[in-house]
């Protein structure tokens, strides 16, 4: 009997020391796949084997297949409304949606460059500085809408899109400068960093789009926790700014791993891949995007083409 407890004891020491070497890469390990950038953010793969990004100061949205990057749109193209988008996320009706901070408003985009702006304010006032974005269980889209970069000054927001009717609603105010934002793998909880208090705040989540009272998932001191997104063991990535590198949180908030990034200011992060076992981060010190092979694919994410294809 005793021999038995001590055979499953060092299976499950195994299992455990098996998980966390899957979350153990070095610096050498990031691959560039785009440079030249200009303040790249806002990572978005489209499940066919593309991703998409921004570049805030340039006023252009990337693009890399695989093998060669490219400038995909701009806003000196004439048929394209943009002025400096931050977040972008492929919705499963294969538009991509992003957050345009430069005129505050949230854009919705054909693969073949046609846009129109989806919504521009809230009860006849502009958005602030729409962040980062993401879709819920219930099909609406969720961003953030910072405006201070203080801690002690709370004028940041979520609001909620409803992409076939354009109706906004505000679900939550009072943060201080709100960045990114997840939801889990059962899309009952939100997950959004609180940038100025460097911290990650989770939300309980229901159907009617109701948000509980935050509490603090987890804090990051030292760096800026900017964008985050879930793997399918529901551990949470996150983009530490000005902290050169990539966390991994369990779902209980515990550091499983610190992954140093090539750059001190990583901004965003997705996963892509057929297999979704490649991380993709914008860095903004050495204006590129890279990409890691990792072991444990990303989270499929509710409404994204991926989702849609099984």
């Amino acid at each position: 009997m005793k021999l038995a407890i001590i055979i499953i004891a060092l299976i499950v020491i195994q299992f455990e020391v098996i998980s966390q070497s899957s979350y153990n890469y070095q610096e050498s390990d990031w691959q560039v796949v785009a440079e030249g950038c200009d303040f790249p953010e806002g990572p978005a793969y489209d499940g066919k084997g593309n991703l998409y990004f921004s570049n805030c100061y340039g006023s252009w949205i990337g693009k890399y297949d695989g093998k060669t990057s490219t400038k995909f749109l701009s806003k000196n193209d004439s048929d394209f409304t943009i002025s400096k988008t931050n977040g972008l996320a492929f919705g499963n009706d294969g538009f991509l949606y992003a957050c345009d901070y430069g005129i505050g408003v949230i854009l919705k985009t054909s693969v073949d460059g046609k846009s129109e702006i989806l919504v521009d304010g809230f009860k006849g006032e502009k958005f602030n500085r729409p962040n980062d974005l993401a879709f819920s269980k219930n099909g609406k889209l969720y961003f953030t809408d910072p405006k201070s970069y203080d801690k002690s000054i709370l004028d940041g927001r979520i609001f909620e899109v409803d992409v076939k009717t354009k109706s906004v609603n505000l679900v939550y105010d009072e943060l201080a400068f709100p960045n990114g934002i997840a939801f889990n793998a059962d899309g009952n909880l939100l997950y959004v960093c609180e940038s100025a208090k460097q911290r990650i705040l989770k939300f309980n989540f229901v159907e009617n789009g109701t948000l509980s009272e935050h509490e603090e998932f987890v804090l990051l001191p030292g760096g800026d926790p900017d964008g985050i997104a879930f793997d399918q063991n529901g551990n949470l990535w996150v983009a530490h700014f000005g902290g050169k590198s990539v966390y991994v949180i369990s779902p209980e908030g515990k550091i499983i791993s610190k992954i140093p990034t090539p750059g001190k200011k990583p901004s965003n992060l997705d996963f892509g891949g057929s297999d979704l076992k490649t991380l993709f981060l914008t860095e903004t010190e050495t204006n590129k995007v890279y990409q890691l092979k990792v072991d444990v694919p990303g989270l499929k994410l509710i409404s994204h083409p991926l989702k849609m294809e099984n």
